[in-house]
């Protein structure tokens, strides 16, 4: 018996731009596929790994489309510090003992000395009321001793104090869909743009839970790359500076200073 034909009935067909005359491939569509479906099939179907050059691209569709305008929520540096964090600190000096994303280690954490290394939240203290309200507890597994579920082990990481820096900053993050790649939104100083997180590390099952680092490298897609981008703020206040001044004239002042106040005052 004749081996049938997939391409048969195909409504959907794929050209490389430069040759509109030779079919690449395609499928039959049905109500199973949505645009997002049929882009990561194309990633699959097509070869292509060359890195992305610089220049304009511009978006080809059949219908209209928009700019995904989901909220942005406004981050600056936070430090983890108070008897509230104390367990999540310990925790996730216990597990890392380096920093899990450029891999120097904590040489003196059996003096605990932890100099130049924080343990950060990869979703924010500051908005627990968000992750309460959307009911981020369910990602959670292990749970912190005291405390609530945001302070869990599965949502830190121990980074160096400049990496900290950039990951609160949404300048980089991970991509647990990309197998675990660390992604740079801004220049690399360090050489780590394009490396994956170690497969011991991947492996821990007290390492942060997917649907976190998902959150956070989605946040830094929307800050970095939507229209103009989100601004990058200054946090970096000297002594005698007006800091409260300079957070009520800049941008997005109310959502900064509810922020600034969390993280300065109700550790």
């Amino acid at each position: 018996m004749t081996p049938r034909d997939r391409s048969r009935g195909r409504d959907v067909h794929i050209y490389d731009a430069s040759d509109r005359n030779t079919v690449l491939g395609g499928l039959i569509l049905t109500n199973s596929i949505t645009n997002a479906n049929f882009l990561s099939m194309v990633e699959i179907l097509v070869l292509n790994d060359s890195k992305l050059q610089p220049g304009k691209y511009y978006i080809t569709a059949a219908d209209p489309f928009s700019v995904n305008n989901e909220p942005w929520l406004l981050r600056t540096i936070s430090h983890t510090t108070g008897t509230r964090v104390k367990p999540f600190c310990a925790a996730v000096r216990a597990r890392d003992r380096r920093c899990v994303i450029s891999g120097v280690e904590a040489i003196n954490s059996d003096l605990d000395d932890w100099t130049g290394f924080h343990a950060t939240h990869v979703f924010p203290l500051a908005y627990h009321d968000h992750w309460t309200k959307n009911g981020y507890d369910r990602w959670i597994t292990i749970l912190p001793e005291k405390g609530e579920a945001i302070n869990s082990v599965q949502n830190g990481l121990l980074l160096r104090t400049d990496i900290h820096e950039l990951f609160d900053m949404f300048n980089l993050s991970i991509n647990p869909d990309d197998n675990y790649k660390i992604v740079f939104f801004t220049r690399d100083a360090n050489g780590l743009a394009g490396k994956c997180l170690d497969q011991k590390f991947r492996d821990n099952l007290q390492r942060p839970v997917d649907q976190v680092l998902r959150w956070h490298f989605r946040q830094a897609v929307l800050a970095n790359m939507r229209g103009a981008g989100e601004p990058r703020f200054e946090h970096d206040f000297p002594p005698g500076s007006d800091m409260v001044g300079d957070i009520l004239h800049g941008p997005k002042a109310a959502e900064r200073m509810e922020f600034e106040l969390f993280n300065r005052l109700a550790a």
